[in-house]
């Protein structure tokens, strides 16, 4: 055994034990107390012990009940119109702190008995927060043995898009980065992928179908890619997308030139595999809200009749459990219950986490964040943009680069982050209907216990990419 394994099995007060790659707990209550000081060193340490500190975690979590999990099934029974629509799922980008932040998640949830809410986190944010899937799924698992959590766990790849820029220059080269990190992602427990390949839509061809084309035909390819690697007993839930968020409202003809086009390319190239379970459609908000000069943030009308109606389709006529609603943090929470209202499947939210992150955090700490992008962000300051415009639109670029000092805030300060996080958790939760939501999980969501691959953990890191054009 090696002196860092050995090193994390003491940090851990020997509640573990291995055996070449087997993990089993000896304490499970001695774990729990203890399991924080792994996901800091999975957060912060830059050799093999980062590796080896998510692979115990996950292993660790699987022999206490504690798994990823698809949704699939749970929205296939929306989809039936078998399950209730009583509910609509919440999505969270956790961003900063990650794993306290799920702990405060998990705290509310298990107050109302719920448990239909995902983990997520995009593409674009796995660079600039420095989180690649294995440390996220650590930071996630760890905080439902932390909370005496069990069962299935939803964590989700949000926005695996395509960039458009990059697909112009070298498209199979892009393809690729998405199918690798597809691959990453799975490999770490994201059993839910959101492909999105809308960035590549080109309203000026002359018919819809024409449109979505390509969009249709990628996202097909990358769904058979993801269900040739699925784990054993396991089908990952994936949704599709009809259009970037912040540009027109989507409509009937578009849902349906994509989804015709992605059944007819997904039939020839995955024969018999499932299709999507939910589709991402346009409905008036944009990916983090619009600032004003003063700071704050501009009304969003959502038409939720879009969400409605398209959900009504996607149900009926292809059997999904209905549309995904993102760029919703800045939606007013009185507009909240509407959702649920008007049979949305699922609701994104990041940015008002991210927003408390920065209003809640020590005065010092957030200046010195300001600073640093005023340094490193300077020629990203448009004429006219404001001091509050500038910070929030940048702010999330300092996330990563302040990792390690977030970790290091006092006991105090990190109280009161947790106790705004979890009190806003246990709003939206009932806003979203997600009260008594484990009985439908429960009845839809059969285990699928995946043991990790040791190979998957100690490795070497992926290096980041230029994720500038792409969403959250």
């Amino acid at each position: 055994m090696s002196n860092e394994l050995k090193e994390l099995l003491a940090l851990v007060d020997h509640s573990l034990a291995v055996e070449g790659s087997a993990v089993k707990v000896l304490d499970a209550d001695k774990f729990r107390a203890n399991v924080e000081k792994l996901v800091e060193k999975s957060a912060l340490a830059s050799d093999s012990t980062a590796g080896w500190s998510r692979y115990l975690i996950r292993a660790a979590a699987l022999e206490l009940g504690v798994y990823p999990a698809s949704i699939h099934e749970l929205y296939m029974a929306r989809g039936r119109e078998a399950a209730p629509m009583t509910f609509s799922t919440p999505a969270f980008n956790l961003r900063a702190l990650s794993h306290h932040a799920a702990r405060a998640m998990f705290r509310a949830a298990k107050k109302i008995n719920g448990a239909a809410f995902i983990f997520e986190l995009a593409r674009s944010e796995m660079s600039y927060t420095a989180q690649r899937p294995s440390e996220y799924v650590a930071n996630v698992l760890a905080a439902a043995v932390a909370e005496g959590v069990t069962g299935p766990i939803f964590i989700q790849g949000d926005h695996f898009q395509v960039s458009a820029k990059k697909y112009q220059t070298n498209p199979e080269a892009e393809l690729q980065a998405v199918r690798d990190l597809s691959l990453e992602a799975i490999a770490a427990g994201f059993f839910n992928i959101d492909v999105d390949t809308s960035t590549l839509v080109d309203i000026h061809l002359p018919t819809v179908e024409e449109q979505q084309a390509l969009n249709s035909k990628l996202s097909a390819e990358l769904s058979a890619f993801i269900r040739s690697h699925e784990p054993q007993d396991v089908t990952i839930s994936i949704g599709g997308e009809i259009g970037e968020v912040g540009t027109t409202n989507s409509n009937e003809f578009e849902l349906r030139a994509y989804m015709n086009a992605y059944n007819e390319n997904l039939k020839k190239l995955a024969p018999g595999k499932a299709g999507l379970s939910k589709i991402s459609v346009l409905t008036g908000t944009s990916h983090g809200g619009t600032v004003l000069p003063d700071g704050t943030i501009a009304d969003v009308t959502i038409a939720f009749d879009v969400l409605r109606d398209l959900s009504r389709v996607a149900r009926k006529e292809y059997g999904m459990g209905g549309t995904v609603q993102h760029g919703a943090s800045t939606v007013a929470e009185d507009n909240f219950h509407k959702f649920v209202q008007h049979e949305a499947i699922e609701v994104h939210l990041a940015t008002n986490f991210m927003t408390m992150f920065f209003d809640n955090v020590p005065a010092e700490f957030k200046q010195e964040m300001y600073a640093w992008l005023d340094a490193n962000f300077a020629g990203e300051r448009k004429p006219g943009m404001t001091d509050e415009q500038f910070y929030y639109k940048m702010r999330k670029n300092a996330v990563g680069p302040f990792k390690a000092k977030s970790y290091a805030l006092p006991k105090e300060a990190k109280a009161k982050l947790l106790a705004a996080w979890e009190a806003q958790f246990d709003k939206l939760f009932n806003l979203l209907g997600v009260k008594d939501t484990k009985a439908q999980v429960e009845k839809y969501v059969k285990p699928a216990l995946v043991a990790p691959k040791l190979e998957d953990y100690v490795k070497q890191d992926v290096a980041a990419e230029d994720v500038s054009d792409l969403s959250d």
